[in-house]
């Protein structure tokens, strides 16, 4: 019988991250969350930041936790790092930050964004270069800020790591961009696995910023003897690049048919809607729909668009004395949610308005007051117009990849944070009018255990991983109501 294998996850998300140890033994895998901590970038002199040493504390901290949590005698064979995406660390030579971290959602872009978006020659130009559509949370913007503001940063930074590979820095010692988070960046060139000078041209960034990508699974090295800190069970440790962005590793752990009928909801801060594909989606429409061909750790793409998700929700909820604050809380709102009738109009998720007002609940008052609508009376009427709204930006992004790829989508595979919110998942099987499967998964960790497993060669290949997960894994199906 073969022995255990433990393998630690790193997973930051933008409200939110955890450490977790998985076990794989007899071909299944066993999730112990040994450490959680929050997450909120600060707001400073009108600039947002992450608080990386924060960050890296927690991590530590974690990985301490993990240690403990092994059995007597046992080491962790592995660890592997995944952050949300497209932010980033500029560091010279010696990997020291030369100019601080900024949070993807500072307004700081939004000049760049205009500039590209009224030049529609540009606009072509750079997604037909890389797949990715004009947001403003994309690196592109945030880099040609920082060069515009500081130029004197193109002498002090000599390397320009995503948030995973830093941390993959701080833990092993060497440099390296992943594929997937790299892939956010709106840099990326879309017909291969490197970067796309005409991005870096029109952005205005120097290329020796970025070294070429590597895919998942590369091993790293061993974790520094200074992070290892004396630990023997980290003495060989091995620092892996598993998917560097969250939604990759989250997509990774879907149980996916292999007819390649299925449409991935990956549900949280965003709700990321995509599926598998061997090509891009590009072209008029697919710029005009927002499509961003991000890339699986393999190096293939996950076509995918944004929609706002439960950010709706957790800036409402911060306008309300009565927000839960358990799972029990959780489950009265949301049952009292269920049973409100549905919504007489819905939000436009698409509204910019919503995307880091100073109150989410008074965002979407005036949203409903300009179109003649009335507010919900209470949190769990927000909670029903959200969901509703979120359901219905679902089903709108599911049928315009149907329009622009000739595919018909049979189910949504659904995980993270907003595949236990009950009212979600029906009103998006309503919405889009096929099975929502929402399973009990810790998608994006699970999915970064998935590569790690795979570069140990523990397991064969990511088909092989999603065949013995499927086995045993828990899942409840919503089926669209009728008429």
């Amino acid at each position: 019988m073969p022995r255990s294998v433990y393998s630690a996850a790193l997973d930051f998300g933008a409200t939110s991250g955890r450490v977790i140890l998985g076990r794989w033994s007899n071909d299944r895998l066993t999730l112990t969350e040994v450490h959680r901590f929050p997450n909120a970038f600060r707001s400073l002199a009108g600039h947002d930041y992450w608080e990386l040493g924060t960050l890296w504390h927690e991590a530590l901290t974690g990985l301490r936790k993990a240690v403990d949590a092994l059995p007597r005698g046992a080491t962790l064979a592995s660890i592997g790092v995944d952050f949300w995406g497209v932010d980033h660390a500029l560091v010279n030579d010696a990997g020291r930050l030369v100019f601080p971290v900024h949070a993807y959602r500072d307004p700081r872009s939004q000049p760049f964004l205009r500039r590209l978006a009224h030049t529609r020659a540009a606009l072509d130009r750079i997604y037909a270069a890389t797949g990715i559509p004009n947001v403003f949370y994309n690196t592109s913007l945030h880099l040609e800020e920082t060069v515009a503001s500081c130029p004197a940063i193109t002498d002090l930074a000599t390397r320009c790591l995503f948030l995973p590979d830093y941390f993959n820095f701080l833990l092993s010692g060497r440099m390296e961009n992943e594929l997937t988070i790299a892939s956010t960046s709106q840099l990326l060139d879309v017909h291969s696995t490197d970067w796309s000078r005409a991005a870096l041209d029109y952005f205005r960034l120097p290329p020796q910023w970025f070294s070429p990508p590597v895919l998942a699974g590369t091993k790293l090295g061993r974790v520094r003897k200074d992070v290892a800190g004396g630990l023997k069970a980290l003495a060989q440790t091995q620092v892996i690049a598993v998917p560097g962005h969250d939604t990759a590793c989250a997509y990774d752990a879907m149980p996916a048919s292999p007819e390649g009928t299925d449409l991935f909801l990956s549900s949280g801060t965003w709700s990321l809607v995509g599926f598998e594909s061997d090509t891009p989606v590009l072209g008029r429409a697919a710029l005009d729909a927002r499509i961003s061909n991000e890339r699986i750790g393999d190096g293939r793409y996950r076509p995918l668009t944004n929609v706002i998700g439960l950010w709706l929700l957790e800036g409402t909820l911060k306008d309300f004395s009565t927000r839960p604050t358990n799972d029990r809380e959780w489950a009265a709102l949301i049952t009292a949610a269920e049973k409100l009738p549905a919504p007489a109009a819905l939000l436009d998720v698409t509204d910019p308005s919503f995307a880091n007002p100073g109150s989410m609940k008074q965002a979407i008052d005036a949203h409903l007051k300009k179109r003649k609508l009335t507010a919900p009376k209470n949190l769990a009427g927000y909670t029903r117009l959200i969901c509703a709204s979120l359901g219905r930006g679902h089903a709108d992004a599911m049928r315009a990849f149907e329009r622009m790829t000739g595919k018909k989508f049979q189910r949504i595979l659904m995980v993270g944070g907003g595949s236990k919110n009950r009212v979600l998942c029906q009103e998006t099987a309503d919405a889009c009018g096929i099975p929502v499967i929402s399973f009990a998964l810790e998608g994006t960790a699970v999915g970064n255990l998935a590569s790690q497993l795979i570069a140990l060669r523990v397991v064969k290949n990511l088909a092989t991983f999603r065949r013995l997960l499927a086995a045993d894994l828990k899942q409840t199906v919503y089926r669209p109501a009728a008429g």
